[in-house]
């Protein structure tokens, strides 16, 4: 099936394909950040520190209930892009199908547990009463627009695994821009708060949903989904689990560590909990180019696994680490020179500031590390070693709390362990991605394969 929203990446110049195909990826989750990047700038300015630190309280949790979701759509894209690599046009169709099923079940579920519970887990995790309200408030609205982030993810995901960055890009750059204007409208022209900037982001999520799956539909023949791809298939609903549930549990995983981490900080007081939520903010911002560079390794294993093309994700592999060593370079000597005005874009208070400036040079420290675990997993995920993703989780998890637990106890490391077991959280597990991907296992397996294994240990 010959169509422009398309791209064969089994064919073709590796460092070539994985450039064209993470730029529009980078662009995009640069705007999804923005998401974040404006609640927090203008909640920062206009309402002050407290109500920026409700958000950033809050900001783990909506990453972990977002993980069943975000796991879905990874494996679900995974497989279809197996099956479009291996020319399979009408398991493609089937497999998208089936998507829906999932992705709203997910999305369903997700959304009720976390508006129910938002209260109790907020209060175990420490936070300042001072804050407690705000901070449920804006959980409560984030998470309640879960379904929207489940349903952009999973258009954005089989698009992306049918070699198309772009579409999704289109529509995520129109929502940021409504996200501006209404975090603008809600927060500074109505008074809303951290409850306008919640309310601003859900709508914008909703309008890329819609729009992006409007389009898909009309643009993309993959889409055009007939009465008898609707049917329930038990091998495809299996293989997506399969790869989409570990996916999840990894995510999932991370964001308890996340969570744990949060934790610590609250206890800290709300000066450092803002400096911790301002330079989180930033450091997600330097992560995408990791993260987009992980999508492209991802559909371009996928695809070339499914075509029995294993030479080529080798190449890739290898492509990729050297963009990863150019990149952080690059971002260690930015970090280094310019945190302390980058962190006065976000607050005004002197002592956040401080925080938050040193806060950064440490992490930036530990780029590169950070960056091989998104090639390595973006590769490993690509030819479903979903052992791989059960454990990176757990060593992530192992990371977070085993650091945090013994570095904020030692005096002359104090509050400043926080950011070292970040940065040596990205060193351990980067370096067990690495040796994950040197032991080859994800030569001998496939998704779409009966006779190959998906899973090895």
């Amino acid at each position: 099936m010959s169509n422009s929203n398309v791209r064969n990446m089994t064919e073709g110049k590796e460092f070539s394909l994985l450039i064209r195909f993470a730029f529009p990826m980078l662009i995009g989750n640069i705007f999804q950040q923005f998401y974040n990047l404006i609640d927090s700038i203008i909640v920062g300015h206009f309402v002050g520190s407290d109500a920026l630190a409700a958000i950033g309280t809050s900001a783990s949790l909506h990453f972990l209930f977002f993980s069943l979701c975000i796991g879905m759509s990874t494996g679900i894209g995974i497989l279809i892009s197996q099956y479009f690599g291996a020319n399979q046009e009408k398991e493609v169709k089937k497999t998208i199908a089936n998507a829906i099923y999932i992705i709203m079940t997910a999305g369903i579920l997700m959304s009720s547990i976390s508006v129910i519970f938002a209260r109790q887990i907020l209060v175990l995790l420490n936070t300042d009463p001072k804050i407690l309200n705000d901070s449920v408030a804006f959980m409560q609205i984030m998470c309640g627009g879960i379904l929207a982030v489940a349903a952009y993810n999973g258009v954005a995901a089989i698009l992306r695994a049918l070699g198309d960055a772009k579409t999704p890009l289109i529509f995520l750059i129109m929502a940021c821009l409504l996200n501006v204007a209404l975090d603008l409208l809600f927060v500074c022209v109505f008074h809303w708060g951290v409850r306008g900037a919640g309310i601003a982001t859900v709508v914008s999520q909703f309008m890329a949903a819609v729009s992006c799956g409007t389009y898909a539909v009309i643009k993309n023949p993959y889409f055009r989904i007939k009465k008898q791809d609707m049917k329930f298939d038990k091998f495809i609903m299996k293989r997506s689990i399969l790869i989409g549930l570990p996916v999840a549990a990894q995510t999932a995983l991370i964001a308890v560590s996340c969570v744990i981490l949060q934790g610590v900080v609250n206890s800290f007081g709300k000066d450092v909990t803002a400096a911790f939520t301002a330079a989180g903010r930033i450091e997600q911002l330097v992560q995408q180019p990791f993260n987009s560079l992980g999508a492209a390794v991802s559909t371009f294993a996928g695809q070339n696994i499914g075509a029995r093309k294993l030479d080529r994700v080798r190449k890739g592999f290898n492509k990729s680490v050297i963009i990863v060593a150019v990149f952080s370079l690059f971002m260690l000597v930015l970090i280094q020179l310019t945190s302390r005005p980058i962190m006065q874009l976000f607050v005004n208070n002197a002592e956040v500031i401080r925080i938050g400036s040193k806060a950064l040079k440490i992490t930036s420290l530990f780029y590169f590390p950070l960056g091989m675990i998104y090639v390595a997993r973006g590769t490993l995920n690509g030819a479903g070693d979903a052992a791989y993703a059960m454990l990176v989780g757990l060593v992530e998890v192992i990371g977070r709390v085993g650091f945090a637990a013994i570095l904020v106890t030692i005096p002359f490391i104090g509050i400043w362990g926080i950011w070292y077991t970040s940065g040596l959280t990205w060193f351990i597990t980067g370096l067990f991605s690495v040796i994950r991907y040197k032991q080859g296992k994800w030569k001998r397996m496939s998704l779409i394969d009966k006779k190959i294994t998906v899973m090895e240990t």
